[in-house]
């Protein structure tokens, strides 16, 4: 997509003076926030108002709401899905109202941030730790692949397992869009030096009904880092915000089916790649014992990250190492 476009090719609106406006005091004071944005204020019953809460005046934690319960420490995996192009004032409440339910029974982020446009820079941070000067949307080939570690290098080179579940890709680790796939989407093939892995461990997701990431569920045997990746018609960025709800609809209670949540172990987050209105993307974080958690402290993905590099329990990557520290602020226990 055209950094300057919709994803039905209009223009995007002016950004940028909103963003300078609202969102340089929440920068100013949030860590790791690289790129601007402001803070929203809404309750977890009603919709979003105007942007115009600011870090100074959020508690000292950042979060309202009742983190994950202190006995409740063996959450060791987590699970991000990803969703496309759309803003955290586009999706909440209406546009997504699911996923809304969702972020007002567990948790959500109100003032969470992507790092740049278009696609690919995002998913490059948050599984890779930097944006690598935000490459347009291309394909994996010289010029456009980068250094590893990724996280789910990290996590492999620790004795721990990743993965990543892509919907619609023809074979493992595809380096080619096709179909309702898009490469863009999928971050393990930019980086050549973990092809093995990649090829290994970067797979078809396949159907609720059949394939490996249910299997994976039912088996209990989901990883230590994984990357669910619904297809261009799933993840709102072709489809509709409403074919994007059903799709989670459909795959969460699965998720939250298998032994991996129903014994503690595992978080599932979704996030917006990039927001399309504001720089402001949807970010909602599911764990057993989290209960109405509303996070307003300034993030960006980075945060994310960071919070699967808690997980793996390696050193923060890149970026990483200064962005806002999401386990504490949702009383996240590993």
């Amino acid at each position: 997509m055209n950094q300057a476009e919709t994803p039905t090719g209009r223009p995007r609106p002016a950004r940028r003076a909103w963003l300078a406006a609202f969102g340089l005091a929440g920068c100013l004071l949030a860590v790791g926030c690289s790129s601007t944005s402001a803070a929203s204020s809404h309750s977890a019953a009603g919709p979003l108002a105007t942007p115009s809460t600011s870090l100074a005046s959020a508690s000292p934690s950042g979060a309202t709401g009742t983190p994950a319960a202190a006995t409740l420490s063996g959450l060791r995996k987590i699970l991000v899905i990803m969703e496309e192009n759309h803003s955290i004032q586009q999706v909440f409440p209406d546009g997504m109202p699911y996923l809304w339910s969702l972020a007002r029974r567990y948790g959500y982020a109100s003032n969470w941030s992507d790092v740049g446009h278009p696609s690919l820079p995002n998913y490059l941070a948050i599984f890779g730790g930097s944006a690598f000067g935000e490459p347009a949307d291309c394909t994996p080939s010289p010029g456009c692949t980068y250094p590893e570690p990724t996280v789910f290098g990290q996590a492999l080179s620790r004795g721990e397992t990743a993965r990543a579940y892509e919907e619609s890709m023809p074979q493992p680790c595809d380096p080619n869009s096709s179909g309702q796939y898009d490469v863009n989407h999928n971050p393990w093939p930019y980086f050549p030096s973990e092809v093995t892995s990649c090829r290994s461990d970067d797979v078809p997701a396949g159907t609720p009904a059949a394939g490996s990431l249910v299997s994976d569920v039912r088996g209990g045997t989901l990883p230590t880092v994984g990357l669910v990746t619904p297809n261009l018609i799933d993840d709102g960025h072709n489809g509709t915000l409403a074919q994007a709800d059903a799709w989670l609809r459909t795959w969460v209670p699965v998720l939250m089916s298998g032994p991996d949540w129903q014994k503690g172990r595992l978080v599932i987050v979704v996030v917006f790649d990039e927001g399309e209105t504001t720089e402001q993307v949807p970010f909602v974080l599911m764990a057993p014992g989290l209960s109405g958690v509303t996070v307003s402290a300034s993030a960006n993905h980075y945060a994310l990250t960071r919070l699967i590099d808690y997980f793996v329990g390696a050193p923060p990557l890149r970026q990483a190492s200064n962005a806002a520290d999401v386990a504490s602020l949702f009383g996240l226990d590993r």
